[in-house]
């Protein structure tokens, strides 16, 4: 991606969508001072470009889900291979090449109890190729999710922002796991692929009236079972250097470490996690020397932290969605 073919109504737009991801296109175009066909052209653009897309996504823990993070080191010649079987599976998320291509790390999900998640972690060690598997089960999210780092990116004034939020209180993590029955997971697929989707064809897709799919929505959102988020090729917003932090920290200032970090600009996700480590997080810099000024900078004023490893991204096979896209551009995390 050449830098001039993106410009600041594209990042605004970005923006825009981030907070909101099914917003009309009139209303972003409202607030951005500029035409619906402004707005729809760019839309247009970046999707077909492979440099933005929408996704309806399922919160774990909200429907009875653990999360864990999954790191898995390789011999050279096999990681590749690894990743692609591990980004066929419906169960992971965000499969990247790390370390020199050597090692691969990714998000998986399971329901309490369920043998496959385990069968996952039962294979891997016994694939030749695979040196070494370690998970950690995320234990809390501070930040991720619909919240994203292009939140923190500053082409939205607070005016602006505010106009383009939804409106209402932030959804509630419920108390017990929403049920999903067939026909959720049907129109959770379809929003998994394209969370812009038209009524029509999240009908289609259901078997479902119209009005039975935005009230399912709805309801589903206001749970805090589905949420939008972004699929985006963060060099848009000047970014190079995407890296993985594994963290040491105190157990009694890991609260307060995790929020700290999630105020950071650069910090794209951060949680708490089982393992040798605890704090899992995806820092983003325009390039490897704002990385080392970040790292002995924000991450060295934080007193808790007895430990950091660091691993860079060298490229992403799957992203936030369950299904794999067919190109993988740079993205970005949480």
């Amino acid at each position: 991606m050449k830098s001039h073919t993106v410009d600041a109504i594209d990042r605004q737009l970005v923006s825009a969508l981030q907070l909101d991801g099914r917003q009309p296109f009139s209303r972003i175009a409202e607030v951005l001072g500029v035409s619906d066909q402004t707005i729809a052209r760019r839309y247009t653009r970046l999707r077909t470009q492979g440099m933005l897309r929408v996704l309806g996504l399922t919160d774990p823990v909200a429907v009875g889900e653990t999360f864990w993070v999954v790191r898995v080191r390789c011999t050279p010649d096999a990681a590749g291979a690894v990743a692609a079987a591990l980004a066929r599976r419906g169960d992971t998320r965000w499969v990247s090449l790390t370390s020199g291509g050597t090692e691969i790390s990714c998000s998986s999900t399971s329901a309490v109890g369920e043998e496959e998640h385990a069968l996952l972690m039962e294979r891997l060690p016994r694939t030749p190729s695979v040196v070494a598997v370690s998970a950690h089960c995320v234990m809390h999210t501070f930040f991720g999710g619909s919240l994203s780092l292009v939140n923190k990116s500053g082409v939205l004034s607070a005016e602006q922002m505010r106009e383009l939020r939804p409106p209402g209180p932030a959804p509630a993590r419920p108390a017990t796991p929403v049920r999903l029955d067939e026909q959720d997971r049907l129109l959770l697929a379809e929003l998994g692929r394209d969370g812009r989707a038209g009524l029509a064809a999240l009908a289609t897709a259901t078997g479902w009236s119209p009005s039975t799919v935005r009230r399912r929505m709805a309801e589903l959102q206001g749970s805090g079972a589905l949420y939008f988020d972004l699929e985006y090729d963060q060099r848009m917003f000047g970014l190079e250097a995407r890296v993985l932090m594994w963290l040491s920290v105190a157990p009694s200032e890991l609260a307060a470490t995790g929020a700290a970090l999630a105020g950071h600009p650069e910090i794209a996700y951060a949680c708490a996690t089982t393992g040798a480590t605890n704090l899992y997080a995806v820092a983003m810099c325009p390039d490897m020397h704002s990385l080392y000024t970040y790292l002995t900078t924000r991450i060295a004023s934080l007193p808790a932290v007895r430990q950091l490893e660091t691993t860079p991204i060298m490229r992403t096979v799957k992203g936030p969605s369950p299904h794999p896209v067919q190109s993988a551009p740079a993205r970005h995390r949480g």
